[in-house]
């Protein structure tokens, strides 16, 4: 058995079932005497041994009922001629799979899918067997009619990840019900399994159950943990399948082709039950009577149907716990002679005789083809895979007849969330959970997956359009959803990829025609600002005045629809309208005398239904919004207009992501965001006022009715009042007004287990009212001027030595802080060009001190030999924080690395007294202001004195001049990124190199986590913090990938690839180039914790491809390009 899914425990059955049980023993055919020797068994093992190989699988695409990942398991040669072997079903895998075989010796070789049975738990690899060649071996053959009660076997295989294991155990039943694992995983059904005690476990899936003359009777396919029960699948349709490959590979002159291999079905799940519950259904007696006179002595029930898949064959016809007596006039009462009859008369009618509550009825049905209702493609899109909803899933789904479902539910198409890869970005964001089935999307009736195709076709980027589903959690009402549809960078252009029988691969193809809206990149094109936006041909950006003299035009405000839904959070929607912006500067000009906590809260507590009819049918909605506004303090009134609430969304792990905006009248935009600042993460952002779109970073106003002022000085004292403004996640302006308590209080967040962005060297504002961890905005006089920015906080405490929780809280970053930034952008400093809006500006330089500093007091600083002069130095400077900066590390491959050392007391520069870290920063900004290039800060230091020293000074520490270099940072982050085999390489980041360690050996390309994140937060019209939260996913992987299956962890470097070295991201990319498919790669890496290692991982550019992601400041976009791929013209 792999590790998915297999070695769950069962349902629990009900009390009828276990009486059943017991009672089976009793009537169960006698058992057959062993007759076998040990020396019998030791032949037989040294048969079948070296015939067992080890399926090291890796299921690349979550498909059907299988997710992505990779796993072993263990099958076994049927046949050694054609190069067959049989394992089981959910070995081989419904949807894309790269596997090989390990024989005993420890060849290994490629395997390729050529069967799986769309029911039942077998399926066949096939190889080539002149790819053997050190190993002696035979086929074993199957002989289901073998298996017997009491029957002595062997079960051989890949038990709990051993090379060969060998478990015996004697059979038990041959009449179990087929094992129920998983509710929306896969099950096997319509078939007896046999149970024997030999405690099978992880990886055994697959292992042949041999007898003493060593001949295959079962194939183990499952266990029970809490009872040491093993559960066997027959062979009697495994048997026939393979016939039906044998028989195709003659026909095809010794090559593989697609084999068809007829299944009929009626779409009806059966059960055996015994006389007594029959009876209980209704059997007549004259019918039981019948029954057991035309079967055979051991006959001890019949089948009943326990479930009817709607729109099937069966549908409106069967019911469950109608009792099967005959098919086409003979009497049925085993799983095989069923399916026997079904599998030879597809497309045919069949008579069928039940009765059901004691009454007789005949009926026709047609036998449907089981492999047109088992999906063999699905759609990727954005990071989900879309596909056919399945015969399997709809059967595990137990659906119900009353269910309001379309006439055929095999054309429904259901959402298989890839939420292993890095974001699903358009489906995933709109809350659509894993399983969901599509019904409408854009307005459009979704029947099957083409239609699906051509709606997004019709859609460019940006678009929002509504998606309703269904999920089988909550399969009786239907969901609506809003989504934007763009596909971000990250992913390639939608693929369809379909399964090929002969090749044992699924090829991919573009999904959407050439020319469709979706394909076009809605970048800024040319240095004349013409915009190729395709969903607004005609719309024109221009320099900054021209728009905004636009953006500044008066006009009526249109509101728009949000929705937010997902299966944990409630549905609700807000139709807002909105008041005419003059309206609004009217009410900037109004005063009031009231203090204390203003909140709107009829959004919140009236029913969406309710708010949705006064919205449309009472005119005077608006105009009590309005009351309730005028009713503020005058700073929520001020501030209101330029308040947004956005989510971000990091799709990788790059310091750059997207995010949706949403301001106070609702006409928000699709945005990008831009780190500016390395250590505080300030975003800027703007919205153009106009409606959805995609766009850039702008670092400007949006106009004059949103743009608020700020108060670069004097700064906020202890005991100030502020007010703070925020907007609710029903879009309601809220203002609370409090005290600051400390106007300066030095933030300090340690490290966490894996690096991530910490705000260092910062000082932040508290107040004395606790608002929560999740409420944010401005901080503002009652005048409406604002002070600081509200932000969110994310620091990581630790529970003894491995348990940690993540801890979000909320602090007030300075205004100035931002507004200097803010000044440089605006006044044209240096600085690389941006496009923003078709004009290059150009983006800041920011000189920093790339070293992370913490504030001692200064009556502790005395205990490390800090001597008078300097503390009443250090006091005339700052009477009020009365500390000194001492250093607690620096940046690997800093300039200041070379020079200070931790626990440093920085004391001086310039012959001026530091400390803060206002300070610093200042020191930093003189030296750009200077004649002098070399980009030092002239430093008066004290160093503690090594145990050497102490013996030959009575002084602690020692006062020493040096020169630190600074560091130019753009605050851009991380713009280029490249992905292998699965994997994110990219240069190391700021938050890694925090850490104070990099590879000494060229520091190589380090390998970074992929991570989902999520986040809303409320913010102003003009700048931001990003809420430095922890993501809500964190993956190493993507799974399914090579790096998935080898084991190439995250936090780690990969220094040498082949022997070639790879210093940095571009010798990386020069090795990938030359790297082939299906080719094994040596890797050395050196991980965090500095310990080096060497792995080997084989590349697959069928699924795989190598590409990079680059962010180009021509467009402001980010661009992907294809590194290697074995068809580049679809990728």
């Amino acid at each position: 058995m792999d590790s998915l899914e297999r070695s769950g425990s069962e349902t629990a059955l009900g009390l009828e079932s276990a009486m059943k049980e017991e009672l089976s023993l009793e009537i169960e055919p006698p058992f057959k005497e062993s007759v076998a020797t040990a020396e019998d068994w030791r032949n037989a093992l040294n048969k079948v041994v070296p015939a067992v190989v080890v399926l090291r699988t890796t299921a690349c695409r979550a498909f059907d009922t299988e997710a992505a990942g990779a796993s072993y398991a263990t099958g076994f040669v049927v046949d050694k001629s054609r190069g067959i072997i049989l394992t089981n079903r959910h070995v081989v895998k419904p949807g894309p799979v790269v596997a090989e075989a390990m024989f005993v010796n420890r060849e290994e070789i490629p395997v390729y899918p050529v069967y799986r049975d769309p029911v039942h738990d077998f399926g066949f690899f096939r190889y080539d067997p002149g790819a053997i060649q050190f190993l002696n071996y035979e086929e074993i053959p199957l002989v289901p009619e073998a298996a017997c009660v009491g029957l002595e076997i062997r079960v051989v295989g890949n038990d709990s990840g051993e090379k060969v294991s060998i478990l015996a155990g004697t059979l038990a039943r041959l009449d179990r019900d087929a094992p129920h694992y998983k509710k929306d995983g896969y099950n096997d059904f319509n078939t007896f399994y046999m149970q024997a005690a030999s405690g099978t476990k992880g990886g055994s899936s697959g292992s042949p159950v041999i007898d003493w003359q060593g001949q295959a009777v079962a194939l183990n396919a499952g266990s029970k943990s809490s009872s040491a029960s093993a559960f066997f699948l027959p062979l009697e349709r495994v048997v026939r399948a393979l016939h039906f490959l044998q028989n195709g590979w003659d026909s095809n002159g010794g090559k593989w082709k697609a084999v068809a291999i007829s299944r009929g079905t009626l779409q009806v799940t059966f059960l055996h039950k015994g006389f007594d519950e029959t009876r209980r259904l209704g059997l007549q007696s004259e019918t039981e009577q019948m029954v057991r006179q035309a079967s055979p002595a051991s006959e001890t029930g019949m089948l009943v149907v326990d479930s009817v898949v709607p729109g099937g064959p069966a549908h409106k016809h069967l019911q469950p716990g109608d009792i099967l007596v005959r098919v086409n006039g003979e009497v049925i009462t085993q799983f095989l002679k069923l399916e026997t009859i079904l599998d030879d008369g597809v497309s045919q009618k069949i008579d069928i005789l039940i009765e059901r509550g004691g009454t007789s009825v005949n009926l026709i049905l047609m036998v449907q083809d089981l492999h047109s209702v088992t999906p063999d493609f699905f759609l990727e899109v954005s990071g989900a895979v879309i596909h056919p909803l399945s015969y399997q899933q709809a059967s595990s789904f137990s659906f119900l007849n009353n269910v309001k479902v379309r006439q055929e539910i095999f054309d429904s198409i259901v959402v298989w969330y890839m939420l292993q890869n890095p974001g699903t970005y358009m489906l995933s964001r709109a809350g659509v959970p894993r399983h969901a089935i599509i019904k409408k999307f854009a307005g459009e009736e979704i029947s099957q997956l083409d239609d699906l195709i051509l709606a997004l076709s019709k859609l460019s980027r940006g678009a929002r359009v509504p998606l309703e589903y269904t999920s089988y959690m909550d399969r009786h009402r239907s969901k609506s959803v809003l989504v934007t549809v763009d596909r971000h960078e990250w992913y390639a252009s939608p693929q369809i990829y379909t399964r090929n029988d002969s090749t044992g691969l699924w090829t991919a193809r573009a999904a959407l025609p050439p020319g469709s809206l979706l394909l076009s990149s809605n970048v800024l094109c040319d240095g004349n600002a013409t915009k190729c936006d395709v969903a607004k041909d005609t719309s024109k950006a221009g320099p900054l005045e021209p728009m905004l003299e636009e953006m500044n035009k008066d006009g009526t405000d249109s509101f728009t629809i949000m929705q937010t839904n997902d299966e944990h959070l409630t549905e609700e929607i807000h139709y807002l309208e909105e008041s005419h912006v003059e309206s609004k500067r009217r009410r900037l000009e109004e005063d009031s005398s009231v203090d204390g906590v203003f909140i709107s809260e009829r959004a919140i507590t009236e029913p969406a239904e309710e708010r949705l009819g006064r919205t449309l049918e009472n005119p005077g909605y608006a105009d009590e919004r309005a009351v309730a506004t005028a009713n503020a303090s005058v700073a929520e009134r001020v501030i209101e207009p330029t308040l947004v609430m956005f989510e971000v969304w990091v799709v990788g792990n790059g310091r750059r992501s997207s995010l949706t905006a949403q301001d106070a009248k609702q006409d928000g935009s699709l945005k990008r965001e831009s780190t500016i600042g390395s250590q505080m993460m300030i975003i800027i952002i703007i919205s153009d006022g106009v409606g959805v779109g995609v766009g850039v970073v702008v670092p400007y106003f949006f106009n004059k009715s949103s743009l608020f002022l700020v108060v670069k000085e004097p700064t906020l004292r202890r005991g100030d009042s502020v007010y703070l403004v925020g907007l609710s996640r029903s879009l309601q302006a809220t203002s609370r007004k409090s005290t600051v308590t400390n106007p300066c209080a030095a933030l300090n967040i340690g490290s966490a287990d894996c690096p991530r962005y910490r705000a260092t060297n910062m000082e932040v504002i508290e107040l004395d009212t606790d608002f929560g961890s999740t409420f944010s905005g401005v901080l503002t006089d009652e005048h409406g001027m604002v002070q600081a920015i509200w932000g969110s906080f994310s620091t990581q405490v630790k529970y003894g030595c491995s348990t940690s929780e993540d801890h979000q809280f909320v602090r007030g970053l300075p205004i100035y802080a931002i507004s200097e930034v803010l000044d440089k952008i605006i006044n044209g400093a240096k600085g690389p060009p941006l496009l923003i809006n078709g004009v290059k500006r150009p983006m800041p330089l920011l000189r920093i001190l790339e070293a992370e500093l913490y504030p001692t007091l200064l009556s502790k600083a005395r205990n490390f030999g800090l001597g008078d002069n300097w503390i009443q130095a250090l006091v005339k400077k700052d009477p009020i924080r009365r500390q000194v900066l001492r250093v607690k590390g620096c940046l690997a491959g800093s300039k200041a690395e070379l020079v200070l050392e931790q626990g440093d007391m920085i004391l001086a520069i310039d012959k001026e007294p530091i400390t803060c870290f206002r300070d610093i920063e200042k020191a930093c900004q003189e030296i750009d202001k200077s004649d002098s290039n070399n980009g030092e800060l002239n430093m008066t230091i004290l160093r503690q004195l090594s145990n050497d020293d102490l013996e030959y000074s009575s002084n602690l520490g020692k006062e020493i001049e040096i020169s630190v270099g600074t560091d130019i940072r753009d605050g851009n982050g991380t713009t280029r990124l490249v992905n292998w085999c699965g994997c994110i390489i990219q240069d190391p980041h700021s938050a890694v190199r925090a850490l104070g360690f990099l590879p000494e050996e060229g520091h190589g390309v380090y390998v970074a986590r992929v991570r989902i994140l999520t986040n809303l937060g409320t913010y102003t019209s003009v700048l931001a913090l990003v809420p430095s939260s922890p993501c809500d996913i964190w993956r190493l992987w993507c799974h399914g990938s090579p790096v998935h299956r080898y084991g190439l962890y995250a936090l780690q470097w990969i220094i040498e690839v082949n022997g070639k070295l790879t210093p940095d991201l571009e010798s990386f990319v020069e090795v990938a180039k030359g790297l082939e498919h299906e080719e094994f790669v040596r890797v050395r890496t050196v991980h965090l914790n500095g310990k080096p290692r060497v792995l080997t991982l084989k590349q697959d550019l069928h699924y795989w491809p190598t590409w990079e992601l680059k962010f180009d400041p021509d467009t402001a976009t980010w661009r992907r390009r294809i590194i290697k791929a074995l068809d580049e013209s679809i990728v």
